[in-house]
């Protein structure tokens, strides 16, 4: 699906795409394992957090905050880090610090000026809430995981999306997740824009995106915006 020539309306992913949930994600294990003295390697915890949430969420649906402390739980387990299951809720609790990427919210200011914008997210409306206060774009669509009661991959998101919109037409999705967006919006044909902020190569039976650009910048870019 090529990008539309009359663009109507850019949706986003938010963690990863708009937040620096990994850095927010590591500084708030650090600082809880720390009271233990136990020292947590970002590269380590990173793609635990990545595998462990995603089985999670494959699951019957839950809140995301019950996602978030469950997958605290066993990440700490497997690093042998003897963490009370009472103190899991320090994951959840941390979402309200995680910052934007520094890019984000001059690139959604102009973006706003020519397009309708939404958020697709699989996260609760009450962390999303705690989120939205460093973003302050208003936004005309928003669709969580709590919304539709399913997690991306899978469509809900998207097929939510659509009734909301009215249709397909002239909606570009923007994500830096391959796994949790590109895979469905191509299953969807909804024309998707890759931020491929951490370089991720694909192999030849990975779903191609529409563009892939490193960062929101070139995002904008592609969409006339500069």
């Amino acid at each position: 699906m090529p990008i539309p020539k009359n663009v109507t309306f850019v949706t986003f992913d938010v963690y990863g795409t708009l937040i620096d949930w990994e850095t927010g994600i590591y500084d708030a294990f650090a600082k809880e394992a720390a009271r233990d003295d136990f020292e947590i390697d970002r590269n380590v915890l990173i793609p635990l957090f990545h595998e462990i949430s995603r089985e999670i969420e494959g699951g019957s649906y839950e809140l995301y905050a019950e996602v978030l402390r469950r997958t605290a739980i066993e990440i700490a387990k497997r690093m042998d880090w003897p963490l009370e299951p009472s103190r899991s809720g320090f994951l959840p609790d941390s979402v309200q610090r995680w910052q934007p990427f520094r890019e984000t919210n001059p690139q959604l200011q102009k973006l706003a000026k020519k397009y309708k914008l939404g958020l697709l997210s699989n996260i609760d409306d009450k962390l999303l809430g705690q989120t939205r206060r460093h973003i302050p774009t208003d936004f005309d669509l928003v669709v969580t995981a709590q919304q539709v009661r399913s997690y991306k991959p899978e469509l809900a998101h998207f097929t939510e999306t659509a009734r909301r919109m009215g249709g397909k037409r002239g909606w570009v999705h923007v994500t830096a997740s391959h796994y949790h967006d590109v895979v469905p919006c191509v299953k969807q044909r909804v024309p998707v824009i890759w931020v491929n902020r951490n370089k991720e190569t694909l192999d030849s039976s990975q779903k191609k995106p529409t563009a892939e650009v490193a960062n929101l910048k070139e995002a904008a870019k592609l969409l006339g915006v500069s």
